[in-house]
C-alpha cells in the first residue's frame, strides 16, 4: 500500500529498568531510516517509563522520556492510542513487578493493540498472562529460567515470532529483524531494502534462525560424532541420559566415546555433561527465584546435597552464595 495515503503508526516503547541498549536501539533506528527512504513521519514514536522518570540502560547510558504509565493510560482513549507497544527489558527482569503495568497490557491486548516484547521482555509479557499458549522468543541465555517460571507459554530459541497481534524477539540485534519485517508488511521490500542498505546489513534473516552460533562454530570442533553428542546432551538436561544410551544413538562404543572427548574435549564425556548442566543451573540461579533444590531437578541432579556440592567444586562457591552475590549486585 502506498504510505502516503496511510495513517501513521503511533508505537510506544515501555522502558523497563535495566533494559538492553542494542536492543532498544536496533528496534528504533529501522523506523527512523523508513521515515527518511518515504520522506515523511509514518512511524511516530514515544518513549516511555514506568515513573516517567529517566530510563537508565544495563550500560549506565540514560535515555530522556516522553511520559509515564499514567499518562499512556490516559491516551487509551484519544486519538493518540498506540498502535504498538513493545516492552524493552535486559538483566534482571524477573525481579520487575508491576500490576499496573500488567493491567495496562491486557487492556491494551483485549483492545486490539498489536503487544511485543524484546531482549527478556516476554518475561513482562508473560506475567501478564499474555503467553499463555503463544509462540514466543527470549535471548538464549534466559530461556532456562523462562520456560521454568512460564510452562505455559511456548518458548523458542528463534530470532523472533510473531502469534496473531504479540511479537516477541530475542534482543541484540534480532530486534532489527523484527522490526524490518513489520515494515515490509507496512511498507513494502523496496523500503526494507532501502533501510538495509543504510543500516549496512545485507539481508533480512528468518525469524527461524539460529540465536547462537551453530556448535561446530561455538565449539570449534568438527567431528560430526562429538557434535551429534553434544546435541543430545543438550536437549537431555534435565533427565540426563546415560553414557550407554549416548553410545547407542551416536552409533558408537563406550569406550569410543570416551576417547572421542578426551581428544577433542579435552575430558571425559561425564565431565562435559556434568559441566553443562551446572552452567544451565548458574542461569536459573542468576536469572529465575526457582528454590535451589528444584534448580538441581531442573538439571538433572538426584538431590539439593549432591547438586551443591558439584556446584561448589566447579565455581567455587555454593548456589546460596550465587544467589546472595546476584541480589548484592542489583
Amino acid at each position: 500500500m502506498d504510505a502516503s495515503v496511510q495513517r501513521s503508526r503511533r508505537i510506544v516503547f515501555f522502558l523497563v529498568p535495566n533494559f538492553s541498549m542494542i536492543a532498544f536501539a536496533t528496534a528504533i533506528e529501522p523506523l527512523r531510516l523508513a521515515n527518511r527512504q518515504i520522506g515523511h513521519q509514518f512511524y511516530q514514536w514515544r518513549l516511555v517509563t514506568e515513573s516517567g522518570m529517566t530510563g537508565i540502560a544495563s550500560n549506565g547510558v540514560k535515555v530522556e522520556v516522553d511520559g509515564s504509565l499514567e499518562d499512556e493510560k490516559r491516551r487509551f482513549h484519544s486519538d493518540e492510542k498506540p498502535d504498538m507497544v513493545f516492552v524493552c527489558s535486559g538483566v534482571f527482569v524477573e525481579k520487575y513487578e508491576s500490576k499496573s503495568v500488567n493491567s495496562w497490557l491486557r487492556q491494551l491486548h483485549r483492545s486490539g493493540v498489536t503487544v511485543g516484547a524484546m531482549c527478556t521482555g516476554a518475561w513482562v509479557l508473560a506475567k501478564s498472562g499474555l503467553l499463555d499458549g503463544k509462540r514466543c522468543a527470549i535471548h538464549w541465555e534466559n530461556l532456562p529460567g523462562f520456560a521454568e517460571a512460564f510452562p505455559e507459554a511456548e518458548v523458542y530459541t528463534d530470532l523472533f515470532e510473531v502469534d496473531k497481534n504479540i511479537y516477541t524477539c530475542a534482543g541484540g540485534t534480532a530486534s532489527l529483524d523484527m522490526m524490518l519485517s513489520i515494515i515490509d508488511t507496512d511498507l513494502g521490500e523496496t523500503v526494507v531494502t532501502r533501510v538495509c542498505e543504510q543500516a549496512l546489513t545485507d539481508r533480512v534473516r528468518n525469524p527461524h534462525d539460529r540465536q547462537r552460533l551453530p556448535l561446530r562454530a561455538r565449539l570449534g570442533i568438527h567431528n560430526s560424532k562429538v557434535l551429534t553428542i553434544i546435541e543430545l546432551m543438550e536437549a537431555n538436561i534435565s533427565e540426563p541420559l546415560s553414557l550407554v544410551e549416548l553410545a547407542r544413538f551416536a552409533g558408537l562404543s563406550r569406550r569410543q566415546i570416551e576417547r572421542l572427548f578426551r581428544r577433542t574435549m579435552g575430558r571425559s564425556p561425564a565431565r562435559y555433561y556434568l559441566e553443562l548442566r551446572l552452567d544451565r543451573a548458574r542461569h536459573l540461579l542468576l536469572q529465575s527465584n526457582l528454590p535451589v533444590v528444584e534448580v538441581a531437578v531442573a538439571c538433572g541432579f538426584v538431590s539439593a546435597s549432591h547438586f551443591s556440592k558439584c556446584y561448589r567444586e566447579f565455581y567455587g562457591r555454593s548456589p546460596l552464595m550465587e544467589r546472595r552475590e546476584r541480589e548484592a549486585a542489583e
